[in-house]
């Protein structure tokens, strides 16, 4: 009977480690809507900055949404390696 007690309290425990992780992969895995993010939630993305955060919000205000993710480096500061590096991050939804 303690075997199947510990074999249980092993099997629940695993099973809560993957739901956490699972968790944690599908938040990480949110994009960020251009349109719409704050400078705090574009300076999540890798590689952009607080500075380049303020000129993507910027240039939202100045020229309007983005139509499609590539508009984004039309933004000063954001390069081809810049955007390679965040394409799978972010939206315009």
């Amino acid at each position: 009977m303690e075997v199947i007690r510990k074999v249980a309290v092993i099997l629940i425990f695993a099973a809560l480690v993957t739901f956490v992780s699972n968790l944690a992969d599908a938040e990480h895995s949110a994009k960020v809507n251009i349109n719409t993010a704050t400078v705090k939630e574009l300076v999540s993305l890798k590689g952009i900055g607080k500075k380049k955060a303020k000129s993507i919000v910027k240039y939202r205000e100045e020229i309007g949404s983005f139509a499609t993710i590539d508009e984004l480096k039309g933004v000063k500061g954001i390069g081809d390696k810049i955007f390679n590096k965040i394409r799978d991050h972010i939206a315009i939804e």
